[in-house]
């Protein structure tokens, strides 16, 4: 039989995030833990954004809405980092009042 992580059925449980790590239980036993720094709207958050997340999709998906942040767990599994670029990431950083060159 052939499968990859994509092929999975497990959809996110529940999340926790800290200064360093974005970690996300799954269904199916599993918790998937990657850097923060994958996602840099995270990386920048107060601990009360962070903790204010809903599933999305059915457990597709994780959702900030503080930070207008979405996180695929397809992605997680694959192992992409957040696709956003640069010139978007420095618009949201001057929106919230931060230097980007100093963030």
């Amino acid at each position: 039989m052939n499968s990859s992580a994509t092929d999975s059925t497990a959809f996110a449980k529940t999340v926790a995030v800290d200064a360093d790590t974005l970690s996300v239980e799954l269904t199916d036993g599993r918790t998937i833990s990657v850097p923060v720094a994958w996602f840099p709207r995270l990386s920048h958050a107060t601990p009360k954004e962070l903790a204010t997340w809903r599933l999305i999709g059915g457990g597709r998906g994780v959702h900030w809405p503080d930070l207008d942040e979405d996180v695929s767990i397809e992605n997680l599994l694959t192992g992409k980092p957040s696709g956003e670029s640069q010139e978007s990431l420095k618009r949201w950083l001057l929106e919230r009042g931060l230097e980007p060159e100093k963030a």
